[in-house]
């Protein structure tokens, strides 16, 4: 297939998702060192490793099934964490875009809990259903995660099932091991309510 999964820049009140590239580099360098205690889990660069980390991500990016984002705060127009759109999936016979996986999310510690999280979901997830028409979006974690689950919950993804040695683990000391993989979703006929759902909350947070 000639397809390639492509994201266009997506801007809310709180963050501006735009296509990631070496440019990000330095902010990602200081997002990566603040707070890593929520990392256990998740793929987070430290400042060293951040040109790694972005050589490999744009790798991925080039074989057109990954769309990777910066989140850049856009009360300093710093690059404070990633995001991405991947493993795309079509209907059956042609190149339209039948599901996605949100995944590969990362924050700075001071970003979280801000509501720039909640905001960059509701951008990701109504260009792919709004936009690109999908059936299905897909979300996946380690399934000792608690944090990260409730986190998906939260944003109204519904919880079908752990999938055993389903990919890499992240989790330090765990190179080259699988992980039990957590597997969540929101399909097209849920989106809605979903989307009501994740504008309330986000209007609550902006009014503090």
């Amino acid at each position: 297939m000639s397809f390639k999964l492509e994201g266009p820049i997506l801007e809310g009140t709180l963050v501006r998702l735009e296509p990631m590239g070496h440019r990000h580099a330095a902010d990602l360098a200081v997002a990566a060192e603040e707070n890593r205690g929520s990392y256990a889990f998740t793929w987070v660069p430290t400042a060293a490793e951040v040109g790694q980390y972005l050589e490999e991500q744009l790798e991925r990016v080039a074989t057109g099934k990954l769309a990777l984002y910066a989140q850049v705060a856009k009360s300093s127009g710093k690059a404070v964490g990633a995001t991405a759109y991947w493993d795309p999936r079509f209907w059956p016979g042609t190149e339209n875009l039948c599901a996605v996986e949100v995944g590969f999310t990362w924050l700075a510690a001071s970003m979280q809990g801000t509501g720039m999280n909640l905001e960059s979901k509701l951008l990701l997830f109504r260009n792919a259903f709004e936009n690109w028409g999908v059936a299905r979006l897909d979300l996946k974690t380690d399934a000792r995660n608690s944090r990260s689950r409730a986190a998906i919950e939260s944003v109204g993804a519904k919880f079908e099932g752990v999938l055993r040695n389903w990919s890499q683990s992240w989790a330090p000391g765990e190179e080259g091991r699988l992980r039990d993989s957590a597997v969540y979703s929101i399909i097209a006929e849920e989106w809605p309510d979903c989307r009501t759902q994740l504008e309330e909350r986000l209007a609550r947070k902006l009014k503090r």
